[in-house]
């Protein structure tokens, strides 16, 4: 099959679960439970493809709108800069934004001089991705693809970046497919909600905050389905952020620059805590 993405113009349209990799064997055993995967990734699709669509109504024609603000973007969670410092992208890098979403990620991967490329499962979301590169001028190959089974030849990226996306997958199939294409030495940086507060657990099923909208089978990470990206890289390191902080998440801002502090604080001195914590961030090392 001829690789769309070589034209720097198109947007490849790949439906969850096809892929030129060879299929997982069907029989009867599995069949049930591959047809209730191909229904999770269904409604995953559609309800992101719903979102994107609000989203484009919103932003309309206006170029502000569509502009990357980068201290904008690495300011809007407070792990993004810390995350971005573990990534360590660099001009000629060969860049995946894994689960690309409305594609803030990738413009500042390509104006940095990152070969990028962005998949997400939500034809919505690639439309707003390869508009927004657009909009900012950079060249940033744009398809939608599933997020297991992905559509580039095995060792063919330096660096893997993703945004509240594994959490949506199936753990175990996402690390493979990652570390498959990730070169020897590659880096991937997964920001991720964590389960491990059961506090905070009662508080996202229970508690109005903005922003609240998820699929009925999205579920933070735990340490059983970290476990399993370890198999997959020679190193992985975990960072836990918003302890304390979490509260902005409910709209309060007075003290918060004091309780992030406070909050960076009891995590270097109690490394942890990060258990406890509202997000982490996950960096994987393949092996040379």
């Amino acid at each position: 099959m001829k690789a769309e993405w070589e034209d720097r113009t198109s947007i490849e349209v790949l439906q969850p679960g096809s892929s030129d990799r060879p299929k997982r064997e069907v029989d009867g055993k599995n069949l049930r439970k591959q047809r209730d995967e191909m229904d999770r990734g269904w409604e995953e699709q559609q309800f992101h493809d719903r979102q994107a669509a609000r989203r484009a109504a919103a932003l309309g024609d206006d170029s502000r709108k569509w502009w990357v603000d980068e201290d904008a973007y690495f300011d809007h969670e407070t792990w993004l800069r810390s995350a971005w410092a573990r990534l360590e992208p660099k001009a000629g890098h060969k860049v995946l934004d894994y689960g690309c979403g409305h594609g803030m990620a990738a413009v500042i991967l390509a104006r940095r001089g990152a070969e990028v490329f962005a998949v997400d499962i939500s034809a919505g979301y690639i439309s707003e991705a390869s508009r927004r590169a657009a909009f900012n001028g950079v060249v940033v190959r744009c398809l939608q693809a599933d997020g297991e089974v992905l559509p580039f030849p095995s060792a063919s990226f330096d660096r893997v970046w993703g945004h509240a996306i594994v959490h949506h997958l199936c753990v175990k199939r996402a690390a493979a497919e990652v570390a498959r294409i990730l070169r020897p030495g590659g880096v991937a940086v997964f920001c991720e909600p964590w389960g491990g507060n059961p506090l905070l657990e009662i508080a996202r099923r229970y508690l109005p905050y903005p922003g609240k909208e998820r699929t009925p089978e999205e579920r933070p990470l735990t340490s059983g389905r970290l476990a399993h990206l370890r198999p997959y890289f020679a190193n992985i390191h975990v960072e836990g952020f918003q302890l304390l902080a979490l509260v902005r998440r409910l709209g309060w801002r007075k003290g918060i620059e004091w309780l992030q502090r406070l909050e960076q604080g009891l995590l270097r001195h109690w490394p942890a805590l990060w258990q406890w914590c509202r997000y982490v961030v996950i960096t994987c090392r393949k092996a040379n």
